[in-house]
């Protein structure tokens, strides 16, 4: 099953939960007491705030698409480059630590090329800290826009 069709199918079953949760906010909200209808107000925020997270990340992610086909065009290695690992599977830390130091050179030569934060952002990856490689791959989409 292809990633679309995985996106397509969660945002199915969420709209599907989200029907659910919004059924019992209004549910709440018609009963006469206050406590009951806060907290029908409070059930409705739910899938409104599950829809900004899912709106964003969908976003996030045909950005970070978009720019990738555009490094391909360009002939660009995207993919994770070719270093050691350890027998389970896992890059070896000090590859990816020499690996993750090649492209924060090159970002602090061009701080304003995202070609060089998308790759920052595929360092931050393999060197396991996510948080870095999204906020790294924002940066790249802010640059590109």
């Amino acid at each position: 099953m292809n990633a679309r069709r995985t996106v397509a199918l969660l945002i199915a079953a969420l709209a599907a939960y989200f029907v659910l949760i919004g059924y019992r906010g209004f549910y709440l909200l018609g009963q006469h007491k206050v406590s009951l209808k806060v907290l029908g107000v409070a059930v409705l925020v739910l899938p409104l705030v599950g829809l900004w997270v899912v709106v964003a990340e969908v976003r996030f992610g045909f950005a970070t698409q978009r720019l990738a086909a555009v490094l391909d065009e360009e002939g660009v290695e995207i993919d994770e480059p070719e270093l050691a690992r350890h027998p389970s599977g896992r890059v070896d830390r000090k590859a990816a630590d020499a690996y993750f130091e090649r492209r924060r050179t090159i970002v602090e030569a061009d701080p304003e090329n995202w070609r060089g934060w998308y790759q920052l952002a595929v360092a931050y990856d393999l060197a396991g800290d996510r948080r870095r490689a999204r906020e790294a791959m924002r940066r790249a989409i802010a640059f590109a826009a």
